[in-house]
């Protein structure tokens, strides 16, 4: 279905421009908003929306009235925690160092590759696979600009580079052991995110399945470990061998392919 772009129910011509400047960008068409609701909007026009507002970009799923934004989630009390010496069980899974090179095969809110921006600090790289094509817009003028206090959070977000492209694509275009770590945390099968927001991404993005395919390719490219984040059910760790660190108190378990 075909995206419009319109602005807030109050805006300004600052943000007008701005708006018709995303949609150029994007190559959609701008609308005005017109105090119209976003439902009937949706009516009228047929087209998911992205609002241009003051503090952020907002995608209405054509039928929905919850947004999908950019914001850090769980990687802003996670970085916290870090800053003050706790450990985080992605960061023992991935054991990324200094100057890595880390491939996010499915980028999300990059929640994850925020925490592994700063694990590879500001000599690593961070790269992150989203196929959808507003996802991938949304979340990278999130990660630059975003407002925070946290100067850690900041940097690690700012450090991440967004790839719009098909995760299997991607890799099948790497050289053998180009990456240090490759990293996958496929949708759930089951829901565990409790968030609006994390519902809204669901909606709103591209969702594919781990294959063979996929599996195969990762463990070309990752030079050190491939590491994949399930729901504590997912059949997935036993199919494709990796070694599950099981979480007795959480509904998600990590599992590692060491190269």
């Amino acid at each position: 279905m075909k995206t419009i772009v319109t602005t807030a129910g109050r805006t300004n011509d600052i943000f007008v421009q701005k708006a018709k400047t995303i949609a150029s960008e994007l190559s959609l068409a701008y609308v005005k908003r017109q105090k119209k609701s976003v439902q009937k909007m949706h009516k009228e026009l047929q087209a998911n929306l992205l609002v241009v507002g003051k503090e952020r970009l907002e995608l209405y799923i054509f039928g929905s009235t919850t947004p999908f934004f950019f914001h850090p989630n769980s990687a802003a009390f996670r970085m916290k925690r870090i800053l003050n010496g706790d450990k985080d069980v992605l960061l023992e899974a991935l054991d990324l160092q200094s100057g890595d090179r880390f491939l996010d095969l499915t980028a999300g809110l990059c929640s994850d590759s925020i925490l592994a921006a700063y694990a590879v600090g500001e000599n690593g790289v961070v790269d992150a696979c989203e196929k959808d094509t507003m996802v991938a817009y949304i979340v990278r003028h999130g990660l630059e600009t975003y407002e925070t206090e946290s100067i850690g959070l900041r940097k690690s977000m700012q450090q991440i580079h967004i790839i719009h492209q098909d995760a299997i694509d991607y890799l099948k275009q790497q050289d053998s052991d180009s990456y240090d770590v490759v990293y996958m945390d496929p949708m759930f099968e089951e829901v565990i995110e409790e968030s609006s927001n994390f519902e809204a991404l669901r909606q709103a993005g591209v969702h594919e399945t781990v294959s063979d395919e996929w599996i195969t390719e990762a463990k070309r490219v990752a030079k050190k470990r491939v590491v994949l984040k399930a729901h504590f059910r997912s059949p997935l760790f036993e199919k494709y061998d990796f070694e599950r660190l099981t979480r007795l108190t959480s509904k998600f378990h990590y599992g590692v392919i060491e190269i």
